[in-house]
């Protein structure tokens, strides 16, 4: 896959400092959506709810992120994505708190909207500084970024079972989630530090360029290419199959394999494990057969997994189902993301994203409603289904790469 014309707005080392950086960012954010994603089944126990009541906290937080990323990615075209993916990561960390103290269920309902928001400004704020990584460095570096957001997340499930383990009950994730908030607070304020202030690198393309207006007699804004839609219903639907996986995985093997909530947290280290694994050797892979064979693999071992995850119920086999699933979504993202980067800056970036999100936090609160009438396994059925929808849009005009073209 030929590679992108190093821009000249970064220097050598603001280059370098920006990819260092971006990796760090991925990390703290997939660190934070990882014990949220693995506290669920122990909230879920202190407060007192069911399935449905998580599945509306996670409905809400899905809607106050779309609404948030509208504005990140405009705030990101117009001045960098600097500020606004650092600054949602502060405020990523307060929800976490508040859900962490949360005295009763709607607490934890505020709780979630705030992560839900602040995660929304972060997600494409820190997308789009990958983007420029890619175009300052001239290299693909998208899937390591993403790679860097699962073992964030792997490790803030190995956190929550951790902290399940030093309680003995298994039921409060509390001090997993304040020990999340600490540790990515910290993060980012050295990362504030360490990100370049280097200019933003805007689209060049003819097609979706933003334009900062100047003066009322500045031209209108270009329309968004129809690819950016396409793409849109693709991230819906692998939005859907990898918010499953990190908000349900843990729940699903609580409920179905009958053990306790610090054991079923091993549904969501299998799912990261294997999407960290996949997303380090993505770049090379893309290199070698370009993102539209990568994600066109990766979708059919996604609906693969979820095959097996809804027809058993050994503890062994479920973790089996997991791990596909982990390998097969973990290819899909970064290279939706980078295309829409690239075809159109910030502005595209948010509304593929806003599409994603809107299935990744709160089409798993659709789980959780269908999970209380027809049983968490068969909830499963309806991300195998999107699955299925996903593989067959692989094989549209959605995943042309102008970098490949």
């Amino acid at each position: 896959m030929p590679t992108s014309t190093p821009t000249t707005s970064f220097t050598a080392a603001q280059s370098h400092a920006l990819i260092s950086s971006v990796f760090g960012i991925f990390l703290v954010n997939g660190l934070m959506i990882g014990a949220w994603g693995g506290s669920l089944p122990g909230l879920r126990e202190r407060l007192h709810t069911d399935a449905s009541g998580i599945g509306l906290v996670l409905l809400l937080a899905g809607g106050s992120a779309i609404v948030a990323m509208q504005v990140s990615g405009r705030v990101s075209d117009r001045l960098t994505p600097r500020l606004p993916s650092l600054v949602g990561g502060v405020g990523l960390a307060i929800g976490l708190l508040v859900v962490a103290f949360a005295p009763n269920y709607p607490t934890l309902v505020v709780g979630g909207v705030m992560i839900g928001a602040c995660n929304g400004v972060m997600d494409v704020a820190m997308n789009a500084l990958g983007v420029d990584a890619e175009r300052a460095s001239g290299t693909a570096v998208m899937s390591r970024f993403h790679a860097f957001f699962s073992l964030g997340g792997f490790l803030g499930a190995l956190l929550v079972m951790g902290s399940a383990k030093l309680q003995g009950d298994g039921a409060d994730p509390r001090w997993a989630l304040v020990a999340a908030a600490i540790f990515a607070g910290a993060g980012l304020t050295a990362l504030f530090a360490l990100t370049p202030q280097a200019p933003h690198v805007e689209d060049s393309t003819d097609e979706a360029a933003p334009i900062s207006p100047t003066s009322g007699d500045a031209p209108p804004r270009p329309g968004i290419p129809s690819q950016a839609w396409l793409l849109g219903v693709m991230a819906l639907f692998f939005g859907f199959t990898e918010g499953t996986a990190i908000d349900w995985a843990s729940i699903h093997v609580t409920d179905v394999a009958h053990v306790d909530p610090g054991v079923g947290a091993a549904g969501l280290v299998c799912v990261s494990a294997t999407m960290v694994v996949i997303r380090l050797l993505g770049d090379s892979l893309v290199a070698r057969f370009g993102r539209a064979a990568v994600v066109r693999f990766g979708a059919p071992v996604a609906v693969a997994g979820f095959g097996v995850v809804i027809t058993t119920s050994s503890l062994p086999l479920i973790l089996v189902g997991w791990l596909l699933v982990g390998l097969g979504v973990g290819m899909i993202a970064p290279q939706i993301y980078a295309i829409a980067g690239h075809i159109g800056g910030g502005r595209v970036l948010a509304i593929v994203t806003a599409f994603g999100y809107t299935a990744f936090l709160a089409g798993p609160g659709i789980i959780g409603f269908l999970s209380n009438h027809f049983g968490i396994q068969r909830a499963m059925i309806l991300p195998f289904v999107a699955g299925l929808l996903l593989t067959g849009l692989t094989f549209t005009a959605a995943l042309r790469d102008p970098q490949e073209s």
